[in-house]
């Protein structure tokens, strides 16, 4: 297996057709890889995909994290398929949105009311717009290096290679055609810093409506928030009554039952959950108190034509059954350790400085032995090790996001074969980036 060249005839060609008429040859940015390295998939099947040349790959992205069971779990199809006897969309409700809800309350204790949407960005645009109908304020925190779905409001980012580390690095959008305007109403603090946190609130906490947290950071390696930063975080919302909304689209139903919430011990005001609680099927959740919740619809608008679909009810309804009443996700953290503990060993007998970030459901490989607490710490950091590693991993048939800003994802069709896969895989990339002149350099210098 190791050192074989993959062939990607059909998907490149499948890719100069696709061009033609989908700007990037797919239906998502993030989804380009480049003309020759851009692959599609032909099937999905527990935790492996097979692309079109009939590649097969362990799957470590899962979608960014949906598949938690893994792809095309019997179980959660079946459901599927009884929700499309329901007949789809109304206009409507149906009877299985409580059951759903009552399920989601009973594993998140903050989830006392629920809604529910269609995606990851939808919750959290929803979220926002709660938090600022309750307070009657415009503005919002975010933490540099959080994703909170493809937004205005929330695509602002620091551009860390312009920072001459003299005063604040200036904050600027990732995409043309959101307004400069709405800058003004976006503040940035860094992950783990509650003193930064607090003396943003002190200046402008009578414009402040919400602090958007996502206490393991999805899109920055599985960065976690500290015991007592969160704590900390928790308190300033309350003395400063600004809304604490807690994104869990990608932690939620997968670090734990009741998600962050349950592994932190804290409480959101709103919450919000996509990925995990669907097995993939398309659905999200905006939930939280029973105070703030009640004014959706007195006054906050929310809604979709597609939202409470029966096909996405029925599966979130089976998953969230699974996870709530098996040992499903004791048993994709019990996995994530053994990959950890692989890894470690054919890294620790080459003598390299690495270390793991964020849960063991999600982890982040990070090639320096003391872990990053900010995005700052991460963007600073030099990742040429990581960027050429993952490539060669995926040529062999280990498939991780190319860049080392997205985390490892397990599900529970990860077995021992897959295991045994990524390490032999794993140990011909690492061997291979050590023979390149640059990544190796760039290894000295972390170290």
């Amino acid at each position: 297996m190791t050192g074989m060249k993959r062939d990607l005839t059909k998907s490149n060609a499948h890719y100069r057709e696709a061009v033609k008429k989908i700007p990037l040859g797919v239906a998502s940015n993030f989804r380009f890889w480049g003309e020759d390295k851009t692959i599609y998939v032909k099937q999905g099947k527990g935790g492996r995909i097979v692309d079109l040349d009939d590649n097969v790959y362990v799957d470590y992205r899962l979608g960014y994290g949906p598949s938690i069971l893994g792809y095309a779990d019997p179980r959660v199809d079946e459901a599927a398929r009884q929700g499309m006897e329901v007949g789809g969309v109304f206009a409507l409700g149906t009877e299985r949105e409580l059951a759903v809800a009552t399920r989601i309350s009973k594993m998140v204790p903050a989830a006392e009311l629920v809604r529910f949407s269609n995606s990851g960005t939808e919750a959290v645009m929803a979220a926002l717009r709660i938090a600022r109908g309750v307070t009657g304020r415009d503005d919002y925190v975010l933490l540099e290096g959080g994703y909170h779905g493809l937004f205005d409001a929330a695509m602002w980012y620091a551009p860390m290679e312009k920072w001459t580390k003299q005063g604040e690095p200036e904050i600027a959008p990732y995409s043309r055609g959101v307004p400069g305007s709405v800058r003004s109403m976006a503040h940035f603090v860094q992950a783990n810093d509650a003193n930064g946190l607090e003396e943003v609130f002190r200046k402008h906490g009578d414009r402040i409506a919400a602090l958007l947290i996502e206490p393991i950071m999805g899109n920055c390696l599985g960065i976690a928030a500290e015991p007592e930063y969160l704590r900390a975080a928790r308190d300033l919302c309350t003395r400063y009554g600004v809304v604490m909304i807690i994104d869990e689209v990608k932690t939620g139903f997968r670090v734990a039952r009741g998600g962050v919430q349950e592994l932190y011990g804290i409480k959101a005001d709103l919450c919000t959950f996509a990925k995990a609680m669907g097995n993939g099927y398309p659905i999200s959740v905006v939930a939280g108190s029973e105070e703030i919740m009640r004014q959706v619809g007195r006054g906050i608008a929310h809604g979709g034509t597609y939202t409470g679909h029966s096909v996405s009810l029925a599966a979130a309804e089976k998953t969230l059954e699974i996870l709530d009443e098996t040992d499903a996700l004791e048993r994709i953290a019990a996995y994530g350790e053994k990959v950890r503990a692989g890894l470690h060993g054919i890294l620790a007998a080459r003598g390299i400085p690495h270390s793991f970030v964020g849960h063991a459901a999600m982890t982040g490989l990070y090639f320096a032995s003391k872990p990053p607490r900010n995005y700052r710490d991460w963007k600073s950091s030099d990742y040429t090790f990581y960027d050429t590693m993952a490539q060669i991993l995926i040529d062999e048939g280990v498939l991780c996001e190319p860049d080392s800003r997205e985390p490892w994802f397990f599900c529970a069709a990860h077995d021992e074969s897959c295991l045994s896969d990524t390490l032999r895989a794993f140990e011909f990339a690492i061997d291979q980036t050590l023979k390149s002149a640059e990544a190796e350099r760039a290894l000295q210098a972390s170290s």
